[in-house]
């Protein structure tokens, strides 16, 4: 659920001290804006009752703010809150800790009045100092916050105005800046002060969003529990969301043994990633039954990429003939055709959702080609060594080490070790669990390794590929990428405000970052894969607008009586009735304003 946009209105006591008069600044929410139930919850949801989901191998730590990964990002978000909201269907600013903000004039100042009802979960009310804590602790160079870093790069300093404003300076206009402002979140100040900011992994006893942190056991489960006591538990905004009263996320160390624990009943939902497994293993009683429920999502969740990421600060990866070569000698057709069922796109984009028939992809494919390989490592340097085989420069070998974090990679990178072994280099597949594989991302300790990225509605090339995150620990640019032409285009979108102008700069990174290969390109997928066991309430859209399987926590329920059918079902051996195979939102979906309108329409 990729969050985080937003917006306020000023005391008179700040207008003196900036002197800005109204009419030089924005105002919001609107002065007609009222707070109303997300369209996307239903009427028939009942809390309570328990969901249990397969969440990953156990992190490192579950703390977002230094560990960017999805698990962490969500059970953060249950937790703990932010400055601002986004609609969940119109994207737009809505309030989350502060109610009101301002933008000024100039569009560097943003100011931030926090809802006096909001609390922390030791009865402390939440306050300016809090957010000023969390601002500067996120900040801090010696904090291993490095992802947050580069989205708060521009953001240069906050001030406490009273007890519940603040007001964040930017040093330069930027179309992110207002949703950087409320990308970090807000702690407690008066527990995280006394640790050490790097080493908070596991105890959050104090929180403040709608689930408070119970029992974990390691490398088991995680229990999230709602709290009774959330401050803005009442609001109009909540009615029909974040229904479970236990949320608990399940961790194995291999998806092919959470997916046979899965089948067991042990869990209640699971989400494919593999199309064998979608195909082949989703067959026999509790499949054709419909005692587990395979469905299609199609929603609007941007797509992301994924591909073998190559360590550019390494040679022989700085060397963009190498990384190229390395590109032709993956066998992506075969490994779609042999092990995936020709059920995936392959990619030649960064950002493959913003290519259309209105926008042709220019780039060109790399296809598998061992001649060219061959070609491109001899114009680098690379010689076969005739006694050995072996490709070689200044004497030494050429030996890849292959960081890995997931077991079903290394089937594909024995169709990849077939063809470098064909040209002279030797594969090392290296496989951690993902607290080692963290690590060594952390430390750029890889030559190569799979990373798969999602994505959010608002695309943004900054994060990941300007030159200033290339040697910031824990940022997303994982393959220390660095090309001034991409830093100036990047710097071209800052004070563009037009979503379509943006996207049109980043269609040309895109190629020229496509062109400079940091990572060999794999394939993508539209849809989520999504399978669980058929006992659960949903909206007839099942997941959000732009949301994956995390979703299904913010919008389904238990329901007593599909458990009871169920069981019963299970006892008898019966069929249940059959749930849509395929969902696709734009079919299901009746915005409020039309729905409103449906009883004349019958008439």
């Amino acid at each position: 659920m990729m969050t985080h946009l937003q917006r306020l209105i000023l005391s008179g006591a700040f207008f003196l001290a900036l002197s800005i008069s109204a009419a030089q600044a924005e105002t919001f929410p609107d002065e007609g804006w009222e707070e109303s139930p997300s369209p996307l919850a239903s009427d028939f949801a009942e809390p309570g009752g328990k969901i249990s989901m397969y969440a990953s191998q156990f992190p490192k730590s579950f703390n977002y703010q230094i560990e960017n990964n999805v698990f962490s990002r969500e059970i953060f978000r249950l937790m703990f809150e932010q400055l601002l909201k986004t609609d969940e269907v119109t994207l737009e600013d809505r309030p989350g800790l502060a109610e009101q903000w301002e933008i000024s004039e100039d569009r560097k100042q943003f100011t931030f009045h926090l809802d006096p009802r909001a609390s922390w979960s030791d009865g402390k009310p939440i306050t300016a100092d809090d957010v000023v804590w969390s601002f500067e602790a996120v900040k801090n160079p010696d904090h291993l916050a490095g992802s947050l870093q580069t989205v708060l790069k521009r953001l240069n300093k906050i001030e406490k105005l009273d007890e519940h404003t603040v007001v964040i300076h930017a040093d330069e206009v930027h179309w992110k800046n207002l949703m950087a402002c409320s990308a970090f979140y807000v702690l407690p100040m008066h527990w995280w002060k006394d640790q050490d900011f790097n080493k908070v992994n596991f105890e959050f006893p104090v929180v403040s969003g709608p689930y408070a942190l119970g029992e974990v056991k390691e490398s088991v489960f995680a229990r999230m529990e709602k709290r009774d006591d959330y401050w803005n538990a009442d609001s109009v905004s909540m009615e029909g969301l974040l229904n479970f009263e236990t949320i608990e996320y399940r961790f194995y160390a291999q998806r092919d043994i959470a997916f046979e624990a899965f089948k067991k009943g042990e869990f209640d939902l699971f989400s494919v990633y593999t199309s064998s497994r979608w195909i082949k293993e989703t067959e026999g009683d509790r499949f054709d039954k419909n005692w587990i429920v395979k469905q299609s999502i199609y929603n609007h969740q941007p797509v992301g990429f994924q591909g073998y990421a190559m360590n550019m600060r390494r040679e022989p990866y700085n060397d963009k003939r190498v990384r190229r070569a390395l590109a032709h000698l993956v066998d992506r057709e075969r490994m779609n055709r042999t092990l995936m069922f020709n059920q995936y796109p392959l990619s030649s984009s960064y950002w493959p959702d913003l290519w259309d028939e209105k926008h042709p992809n220019p780039n060109e494919f790399i296809g598998f080609d061992l001649e060219k390989a061959r070609a491109l490592l001899k114009e680098a340097g690379w010689e076969v060594n005739g006694s050995t085989g072996k490709l070689e420069k200044d004497g030494k070998a050429f030996v890849i080490n292959f960081l890995t974090r997931d077991p079903s990679s290394v089937k594909f990178l024995l169709i990849f070790e077939e063809a470098l072994n064909d040209v002279g280099i030797d594969l090392k597949i290296e496989q951690k669990d993902w607290a080692a594989w963290a690590r060594d991302m952390d430390e750029f300790n890889f030559d190569m390794t799979t990373a798969p990225w999602g994505a959010i509605p608002f695309k943004d090339a900054e994060p990941m590929w300007h030159s200033y995150s290339a040697d910031v620990k824990s940022s997303n640019n994982i393959t220390g990428f660095k090309n001034e032409e991409v830093d100036a285009l990047i710097e071209s979108t800052r004070e563009l405000f037009d979503v379509e102008a943006r996207h049109e700069v980043i269609r040309e990174i895109d190629q020229i970052i496509y062109e400079e290969t940091p990572y060999i390109l794999l394939w993508h997928m539209n849809y989520v894969r999504l399978l669980y066991w058929n006992k659960f309430g949903m909206p007839d859209h099942v997941l959000g607008k732009y949301t994956e399987e995390w979703a299904s926590v913010d919008y389904w329920w238990e329901d007593e009586f599909m458990i009871e059918d169920l069981e019963a079902a299970k006892k008898s051996g019966s069929a249940l009735p059959p749930p849509p195979r395929e969902v696709n939102f734009d079919d299901v979906f009746v915005p409020a304003a039309a729905a409103s309108t449906l009883p004349a329409l019958i008439e």
